[in-house]
């Protein structure tokens, strides 16, 4: 049960921080603190234990555990975990209590439900990640809007109920055509076996008509492109990502996005795979628009924060190339790419919560001349900017070297298109460090570095950007080892093993 357990300690957690504030802020930020830190060591002990063989490398699944819920529907409380869910959730409790740490001066009202919200957001992406049943991952799905919603709407910046409000209209329409479509699988389903169920192992090889599929397909697919996002449905990230407290950014961008690509690998393309390769090139177009057309959007930009916004449209981009290129290179690629954006984009939404914290201000044109005053911001700056345009010995670099591998196999005329989009990325990344570090301001700055609570915090993540980018064969065989390859999933319609432990 340590999934269900996982689930348990953040929901837990995010009472007792809410509880706790109303005796001490200090033990509320630590509650939430400690509940994140739990988790991730939990993670930490199963990844290594699996490395070292303790768990069956061989099984596509470490753990799983069920319980019926609403039998007579054929719904099931049921989580399992292979490589793919792991690293996931590994992320989201690394950069969960990096998020916590980077608001622990700069929220200073409502601090118990600010906590509440957070850890409750969290427990939503885990339960994404971990969930086998439809229906439970449609609960999870939506579990994450709210909180979220009020992240940005009470603690956000000028505009924040427009952003709040933008962001879950867009959310929730493409969470609505997901359910249409898992209700359409279920009954399809069931009309064809006389079962009905929401257990995602028995939907996997539903026998249904072609036309069928692509409209089922279609509606998963838009509510994880809006998720992710893909353009044209990319609109209300860069107003969230600008008015979002920093800690509400750094969720957004290393997580919420994260759990609509994780939907495309885990459910669009074993759940639908003679349809998804239909629309395959279609899609591999619009992850390359993306890259192209975010990069552009992102060079333009006159506040940070929505320059920054704008990166993960065009490096989301890179997801939907590689996932439907269908090979073992994309496909690990792809999950390369979602670890390490998390961590490079949050990374960067940290240094400009930091920033603004000190000059009140996101305009590009206000700032300049800052590396004298902050030599250890802009050095910091310097090393995720690199990594962001994918220099070599950081983990952008092999996530998008793989996928543009993996895609050349698949579709060559947009592969190179795709490589089009890393020299858009030089610039803009380039453009970062002129505009805010380098140059020459008429403004009269007198500025504190980073303290030792954000050294902690960029430290980490400068750890493990170079640690993804030198050695990335843990990630690589966690999911290799863990999870089929799409392309058999495409190709022969996977049937998963389970274990239970």
């Amino acid at each position: 049960m340590v999934l269900l357990i996982l689930l348990l300690v953040l929901l837990a957690g995010a009472l007792l921080s809410w509880i706790a504030s109303a005796y001490s802020r200090l033990l509320c930020r630590c509650i939430a603190l400690c509940s994140l830190l739990i988790n991730l060591v939990v993670i930490a002990c199963i990844w290594i234990s699996a490395d070292t063989g303790t768990l069956l490398s061989q099984q596509h699944w470490m753990y799983n555990w069920q319980q019926q819920w609403v039998p007579q529907f054929g719904i099931s409380l049921h989580l399992a975990m292979d490589g793919l869910s792991m690293l996931m959730l590994a992320l989201t409790f690394f950069l969960g209590a990096l998020s916590v740490l980077i608001s622990w001066r700069e929220i200073d009202k409502k601090v118990g439900f600010f906590h509440f919200n957070l850890l409750f957001v969290l427990a939503g992406i885990t339960g994404v990640f971990l969930t086998m049943d439809l229906f439970l991952f449609y609960f999870f799905w939506e579990m994450m809007l709210i909180p979220m919603y009020f992240l940005i709407g009470i603690w956000g910046h000028e505009h924040r109920e427009y952003a709040a409000n933008k962001f879950f209209i867009f959310t929730q329409a493409g969470g609505l055509l997901m359910l249409l479509s898992i209700l359409g699988l279920y009954f399809v389903h069931a009309y064809h076996t006389n079962v009905y169920t929401f257990n995602y192992f028995d939907l996997l090889n539903t026998d249904m008509a072609q036309d069928t599929a692509r409209l089922l397909l279609l509606g998963f697919l838009i509510a994880f492109v809006v998720k992710l996002p893909a353009v044209p449905f990319h609109t209300w990230l860069p107003d969230a990502h600008t008015e979002a407290p920093t800690a509400g950014s750094v969720v957004l961008a290393g997580l919420l996005l994260k759990t609509g690509a994780y939907g495309i690998l885990r459910f669009a393309l074993p759940l639908f795979p003679e349809a998804a390769r239909e629309i395959a090139p279609a899609a591999m177009l619009i992850g390359v628009i993306g890259i192209l057309y975010g990069g552009q959007l992102a060079f333009a930009q006159r506040d940070f924060k929505r320059l920054i916004a704008y990166t993960s449209v065009s490096h989301m981009g890179f997801v939907l190339l590689g996932a439907f290129a269908f090979n073992e290179l994309a496909y690990q690629g792809v999950v390369m790419q979602m670890i390490t954006h998390g961590i490079s984009t949050g990374a960067l939404f940290i240094l400009a919560g930091a920033l603004y914290e000190r000059i009140h201000t996101r305009e590009l044109k206000k700032m300049g001349g800052l590396w004298p005053l902050l030599p250890v911001m802009g050095s910091t700056t310097l090393i995720f900017v690199m990594a962001s345009l994918g220099l070599p010995g950081l983990g952008n670099f092999v996530a998008e070297f793989l996928i543009l591998v993996g895609s050349w196999q698949a579709n060559k005329v947009l592969t190179i298109l795709a490589t089009t989009g890393l020299v858009i990325a030089t610039i803009y990344s380039l453009r970062i460090m002129q505009k805010v570090f380098f140059g020459t301001t008429n403004r009269e700055y007198a500025l504190p570095d980073l303290n030792v609570r954000e050294k902690l915090i960029v430290g980490a993540l400068i750890i493990v950007i170079f640690w993804l980018g030198i050695y990335p064969q843990p990630v690589l065989n966690a999911v290799k080892s863990k999870m089929p390859a799409v392309s058999e999933v495409v190709k022969t319609g996977y049937h998963y093993t389970i274990r239970k432990r």
